[in-house]
């Protein structure tokens, strides 16, 4: 089997690019892909393709956690873990090029991925981010150099996305100075934790922390909970989560405390501090604005999250396109040859969609990445940049997690059988990615806090207003909804579409009438929640919770609408940036389909607010299959070179020649049937000479 990719097959044509014949500069857009990063992202592939970072698939899962185990010494040997960390401890500061190195070694293993992330994106990071100078020199060098392996011990078997419910407790002990760590009843027990079944010989542990009777909300303690034999210390248990859906590489387990005692300096006090007396202080005064604080510094497992959906969705779609371009199917225009699968529509609108979601998905992480680096590197640490980076990290990553765990199950059923062999990663990436929709905050609940956000902002426009602008806000919303209600809107347009798909499509296909379209959306869909929600403030507590809960479903439409807006806004930012002609031509086409894929999938609102006509939604579908579909088919594979995947980071023996081998075989065969007349002759065939019997 050939162990290289047809590069050849994955660059535009060679003719010169013009409105109806654009050719893709693979190269510019392959460097715009990469981002601010590039440098970084293109070391961390390098080491992911050596053979020492790859999986190995017939592992058990024990042999699976100690090779994943030793690929971590691996990273610190190459000095790839210093980029998170202050320069106090030989650190580099770097926090976006952090993120992108690491979230590019999932195309090595998920599970080195994930278990990288807890070690110095959790565990270190809650010590750096949560902790002072002092717990810094202790405590980081270890860290980085694995010398100290830890787990990051936030979530409970009964608490998850509520980290301010957990049950365990931190309770000072003013005659000791020490602080005592508890898990009082089994829903308390730290769950999930990687590093947790086996290797960790610390845990930065989440807990409430009481002092002279008084709870002062959910703190940080740094907690040793093995010795160098990996021995239990005292007061601490635990278990072996086991056999898991995916990620078996990573050795999660369950954590319980009773009575452990450690030293008042083991708590992380940047937020918050105790005295010896049991004193308690904090910079913030606001149990839950000092909450919202501290969890916010660890923000970066959502974006690094979002950044590894991303990857896993373009090596889906790299694999998924590339044997779609090769596997050969039925004899649709064509006596003798079997068409290429991707030559049918069907399968155009099963792949190519999706291949513009992770065009739109890449570019919105940068933006997301931009943001968060500027805010961890200090360039733009501000309270308004965290609140910010905070709800566009609540945004994105439900979006990417759930597209990538789409986009792989269509990648592997558009490979058929060959897309449920493990050898051809699928559905191994399928199987390790499913826990992201729900790991560091579930997909749900992150959409909520975006919600929320978004009817802050909302209220706080009209926060000032007197009667008179509320007055007129009012009327023109009342005008608005009227013609909406009337379908004098619906019936205008039916009016101006008459007869005509393409002005029908004229109409939203410019990129002023997507971003009207999608953005009216977003704001609608605001406006009538917190509408709705006025008077909630009003209510006795059950029954505004009542009224919360009975628009849970509509906050959380509308905050999935707000993120794919972010992501077309990255998208058609992207575009506009492009200077190649014909790249900008393709590219433009992509966003297109991103952009009305939205509006289709969403063509009931629409239709039913009044914002486009039965006619234009019809239009607009057809356009996507007759227009965008067969211009974008011709691009598909150097869009997928663009990705900049090499052949050991494929790693599916179907995109790296074994499908066009055994094409080519059964064509040639075919054709030597054909030009010596040895064929036999279908059943159905008129009546022909007899076939040449060989050797006569």
């Amino acid at each position: 089997m050939s162990q290289t990719v047809d590069r050849s097959a994955k660059t535009s044509a060679t003719t010169p690019a013009t409105t109806e014949n654009p050719v893709v500069d693979v190269a510019a857009l392959g460097e715009q892909l990469m981002g601010r990063w590039a440098a970084e992202r293109r070391t961390s592939r390098l080491l992911a393709a050596t053979p020492d970072m790859q999986r190995i698939p017939d592992q058990t899962m024990a042999e699976h956690r100690e090779r994943v185990l030793g690929q971590l010494k691996i990273l610190v040997d190459t000095k790839a873990v210093h980029k998170a960390f202050p320069p106090s401890v030989g650190g580099l500061n770097d926090a976006g090029g952090n993120i992108a190195q690491f979230e590019e070694l999932l195309l090595a293993d998920p599970s080195l991925q994930i278990k990288s992330g807890v070690q110095w994106g959790l565990f270190g990071a809650a010590v750096m981010h949560l902790g002072t100078a002092e717990h810094h020199e202790k405590w980081l060098p270890g860290i980085m150099s694995l010398e100290i392996p830890g787990a990051f011990a936030m979530t409970e078997t009964g608490h998850g996305s509520d980290v301010s419910a957990v049950g365990t407790t931190a309770t000072y002990d003013e005659t000791t100075q020490e602080f005592v760590i508890d898990t009082p009843f089994r829903a308390a027990w730290k769950d999930y934790l990687g590093n947790a079944a086996l290797h960790g010989e610390a845990a930065v542990v989440f807990a409430q922390l009481i002092t002279k009777g008084v709870n002062h909300g959910v703190h940080a303690f740094y907690v040793p909970i093995r010795d160098k034999e990996k021995n239990f210390l005292p007061g601490v248990g635990g278990e072996d989560d086991g056999v898991k859906g995916g990620l078996n590489g990573i050795d999660n387990g369950r954590l319980h405390f009773t009575g452990v005692r450690i030293p008042r300096t083991n708590l992380l006090n940047r937020y918050g501090d105790v005295a010896e007396d049991g004193t308690y202080s904090s910079p913030i005064a606001s149990p839950g604005r000092r909450f919202f604080t501290m969890l916010g510094t660890l923000v970066q497992g959502r974006v690094s999250l979002d950044g590894a959906s991303t990857v896993a969705s373009k090596l889906a779609m790299t694999i998924a396109i590339t044997y779609g371009s090769q596997r050969r199917q039925f004899t649709a225009a064509s006596e003798t040859d079997e068409e290429v699968i991707l030559d049918y529509q069907r399968h155009q609108r099963r792949l190519l969609p999706r291949l513009a979601t992770t065009y739109a998905m890449s570019f919105a992480h940068e933006v997301f990445l931009e943001k968060f680096h500027g805010v961890f590197s200090g360039e733009t640490d501000t309270e308004t940049e965290r609140q910010d980076l905070e709800t566009l990290a609540a945004a994105l990553k439900p979006l990417s997690t759930w597209h990538a765990l789409d986009i792989l199950q269509e990648a592997r059923e558009a490979c058929g059988g060959n897309g449920f062999l493990f050898e051809n990663r699928l559905v191994g990436l399928r199987a390790d990615m499913d826990i992201y929709a729900t790991f560091e905050g579930d997909n749900n609940v992150l959409l909520q806090l975006v919600a929320k956000r978004l009817l802050t902002d909302y209220s706080k426009k009209f926060a000032g207003a007197d009667a008179g602008a509320l007055a007129q806000y009012v009327a023109s919303q009342v005008g608005e909804a009227t013609v909406n209600r009337t379908g004098l809107r619906k019936l205008a347009q039916t009016l101006v579409d008459f007869g005509s798909t393409a002005r029908s499509v004229g109409y939203v296909r410019d990129t002023d009438s997507q971003r009207q379209l999608l953005t009216d959306r977003v704001q609608s869909m605001v406006a009538e929640i917190a509408g709705r929600l006025r008077d909630a403030n009003k209510l006795p507590k059950m029954e505004a919770a009542q009224l919360f809960n009975s628009n849970q479903n509509a906050l959380i439409e509308a905050a999935r609408a707000h993120g794919e807006l972010l992501q077309w806004e990255a998208f058609t930012d992207a575009v506009e940036k492009i200077e190649d002609p014909g790249t900008k031509t393709v590219l433009t086409w992509l966003r297109d389909l991103f952009g009305l894929g939205l509006i289709e999938k969403h063509a009931a609102w629409y239709l039913i607010h009044g914002r486009i006509s039965a006619q234009r939604a019809q239009a607009i579908t057809s356009y996507i299959d007759d227009r965008l579909l067969p211009r974008l088919r011709e691009h598909a594979l150097p869009l997928v070179a663009a990705f900049e995947l090499s052949p050991e980071l494929i790693g599916a023996p179907i995109a790296l020649g074994a499908e066009k081998e055994r094409q080519d075989e059964a064509r040639a065969y075919y054709a030597l049937q054909r030009e010596s007349g040895t064929a036999p002759i279908p059943e159905k065939a008129p009546e022909k000479s007899p076939r040449k019997v060989v050797g006569k």
